[in-house]
């Protein structure tokens, strides 16, 4: 059975002035979840929140919140964020000296696991963790700031995976409506995109073609 397409805007592009405002607009607009980036200063040259945000903005909708960690020591910090409202989190396989054991962990925490590889990335390095996890989130730019170009070499992995994997496979990076159509040929089904939902006229629109 093929994946249903899911739309997770990324809370990175909105104004953080109005964060409670413009996540209740996503969700009004047809979002499936809400993608947050949590960048440390480290593992990314930028920092944006903690779990005081999430738990925040947890209080204003009803959609999941998919956290995805962008930062040195994910085990550190990932129960700080499920305690918040993490419904997902994803963390990154370069970053992580046990995958297994995080993944356990946020399994015991009552949220749903993830992992992410970046485009330079083997894929090989995913292989032995694929069975244990909800979502493998590819990511189509390097990670750390919002508005990059797609790197089309990264769907030869979304390949690769779909070759072995049928749970949700995610990509986040430059998703416009090209490459939300490429995205979902090689075999992704969840799309996070940020400035493209974010600076567009009509978000509701904008996500109901981004499905395809």
């Amino acid at each position: 059975m093929k994946n249903k397409i899911l739309i997770a805007p990324s809370m990175l592009s909105s104004d953080f002035s109005r964060l409670a405002e413009d996540a209740k607009r996503m969700q009004d607009a047809g979002a499936d979840m809400l993608h947050i980036d949590v960048m440390d200063g480290h593992f990314v040259p930028n920092i944006t929140i903690g779990p005081v945000v999430v738990e925040n903005l947890k209080k204003h909708v009803k959609i999941p919140l998919d956290v995805h960690l962008m930062i040195s020591e994910p085990e550190k910090y990932s129960k700080s964020f499920i305690s918040a409202g993490a419904d997902i989190v994803t963390f990154h396989i370069e970053a992580c000296c046990d995958p297994s054991g995080l993944i356990s962990e946020i399994k015991k925490q009552n949220a749903r696991p993830g992992l992410v590889i970046n485009p330079p990335t083997d894929f090989v390095k995913l292989k032995s963790y694929c069975s244990l996890v909800d979502f493998i989130l590819v990511m189509s730019v390097n990670p750390g700031f919002a508005g990059q170009k797609f790197i089309l070499s990264v769907l030869d992995k979304v390949r690769e995976l779909r070759k072995i994997y049928d749970k949700d496979v995610e990509i986040d990076g430059g998703i416009n409506y090209d490459t939300a159509k490429i995205s979902i040929e090689a075999g992704v089904n969840v799309l996070v995109a940020g400035s493209f939902i974010f600076g567009s006229k009509d978000a509701k629109e904008t996500i109901r073609r981004l499905r395809g």
